[in-house]
């Protein structure tokens, strides 16, 4: 068949496959199983009122070649939707989306919770998928986890997908974020990739307000190069694996992640950071910082000296 014979057919197609659109009615959800035949789907359309057609439907699929290319899914067909618009989406594989919406700054427990929450996958298997070894050897985690690399986004997430479905998405969208130039300046801190991920995990966890995120990232390189603990709180609440007030015992909390314990970085990320964090955590302004505390409305108050820092701090709950 010519491709004007083939036009005229789709036009027809349109026409006696179609539905009449009603206002307000709601999408109607098709399931088509793997290897299912265009026989099988274009009755499976008709029963659930998608299509008019049967006969119409398998026969522009066959002359246009489709008949073996329509994919398995879950998909949401509008009323109303051409005959010809319902095959190309089949085969085009545009199934039906769940929205996901994941923060930045979030553990990897918090993560699960809410796909599970918002997808329902449950977390169990999210936190198993997040130990993946082909991606977590893929990003270069020093630690058997991808934690860190679960990039915070919004995200349309297909009907039916999998918990490592999901964590491959995300991972994904990491490495579409990170920056080849990035690369470069590794080699310049003399720092992994992962330890920058880490030290940006920790920025997140303390820095409220996007123009203090470059000042803190500078309070902890020099901190790094003075072979200063971190002394940083968001460490704390990854040991405890919760978020709540912190107490003067738990910063004596016996934990690997917990930097007034430990020297240096925790051994792997403890939030998910945006690209924005990453980014300063590889390019700090250059400042002589040792300290900050938060001030009123999160904003953070930067300081050179311990007795500087202990002045500024009492200044402030003295407001």
């Amino acid at each position: 068949m010519n491709r004007r014979s083939l036009g005229v057919l789709a036009a027809v197609l349109s026409m006696a496959c179609s539905k009449p659109q009603a206002a307000g009615e709601d999408p109607v959800r098709v399931t088509i199983p793997q290897g299912a035949s265009v026989w099988t789907v274009a009755d499976s359309l008709f029963s659930r009122g998608v299509i008019d057609s049967p006969r119409w439907f398998r026969m522009y699929a066959k002359l246009a070649g489709y008949e073996r290319a329509l994919q398995a899914g879950v998909y949401d067909f509008q009323h109303g939707a051409s005959g010809r618009r319902v095959l190309h989406d089949l085969v085009a594989g545009r199934t039906a989306q769940n929205r996901l919406v994941v923060p930045e700054g979030l553990m990897l427990n918090e993560v699960a919770e809410l796909v599970e929450a918002q997808l329902g996958i449950p977390a169990e298997s999210f936190l198993e998928a997040a130990r993946d070894s082909t991606l977590v050897s893929r990003v270069q985690a020093r630690e058997p986890t991808l934690e860190g690399y679960l990039y915070p986004n919004t995200y349309s997430v297909s009907i039916g997908a999998t918990a490592l479905d999901v964590v491959k998405q995300m991972v994904a969208q990491f490495e579409k974020r990170w920056q080849p130039a990035w690369n470069r300046r590794l080699d310049t801190l003399q720092m992994t990739r992962d330890e920058v991920v880490t030290l940006a995990s920790i920025i997140e966890g303390e820095a409220q307000h996007p123009s203090d995120l470059r000042y803190v990232s500078s309070v902890y390189h020099n901190r790094l190069a003075r072979k200063m603990r971190l002394d940083a709180d968001p460490t704390v609440i990854y040991s405890l694996g919760k978020r709540r007030r912190l107490f003067i015992r738990d910063y004596r909390i016996q934990s690997r992640y917990n930097t007034y314990i430990i020297d240096g970085l925790p051994p792997h990320p403890i939030t998910q950071p945006s690209a924005a964090t990453i980014e300063a955590a590889l390019y700090p302004h250059r400042s002589d910082f040792l300290f900050f505390v938060a001030g009123p409305g999160g904003r953070h108050v930067f300081s050179r000296t311990y007795r500087e820092h202990l002045e500024t701090t009492r200044r402030i709950r003295d407001r």
